[in-house]
């Protein structure tokens, strides 16, 4: 090639590099054109590449934080269940009731309250015939004493027959008192 160079007289090698370089600058020209034309497209489909591989890292990176957060909770619930038994052993050896102790005597309480209401509905119903009983009686010993009672009976005599019919009047009293 050299030897063709030598070979063409300078004339015509300027112009053959006149030419090499118009060529050379076209070619520029059309390469610039070209990348311009092309490029919007080339820029296209490069964001769809790259959408496209975001996605798959996300979704790649979303499960794998998902094992780890599923580890994560594990050792966290672990951790809780641990704190609890030992609170709940030191709270046992201070003598302190449980949630589970407290509701059984809520419960118990309850029962012992609904007794404890039917007992003292029970009593009050039997005070109260007691009650009325009692306040019969004594009508009751006046029209005996009256009837049993001659004339004229000496004072003494009439506060014994009193006293004998009051007898069951007290012991009814006494038995609604104990009740």
């Amino acid at each position: 090639m050299v030897k063709k160079f030598k070979a063409l007289s300078e004339n015509q090698l300027a112009q053959t590099v006149r030419e090499s370089a118009h060529q050379i600058w076209l070619a520029g020209l059309g390469a610039y054109s070209k990348a311009q034309e092309e490029g919007n497209k080339v820029f296209d489909a490069l964001v769809k590449e790259g959408e496209t591989i975001q996605k798959k890292t996300r979704k790649a990176a979303d499960e794998k934080m998902a094992v780890v957060a599923g580890k994560a909770a594990g050792t966290w619930d672990r951790l809780e269940q641990v704190f609890e038994d030992r609170v709940a052993r030191a709270l046992s050896s201070l003598g302190v009731p449980t949630k589970k102790d407290i509701d059984k005597l809520s419960k118990r309480v309850a029962e012992l309250t609904a007794v404890v209401q039917q007992l003292t509905e029970a009593q009050e119903g039997t005070a109260k015939k007691v009650a009325t009983k009692a306040a019969a009686v004594p009508a009751t010993v006046k029209a005996v004493a009256a009837k049993a009672a001659p004339a004229k009976k000496p004072a003494a005599a009439k506060s014994v027959a009193v006293k004998k019919a009051a007898e069951p009047a007290d012991a009814a009293a006494g038995a609604a008192a104990a009740a």
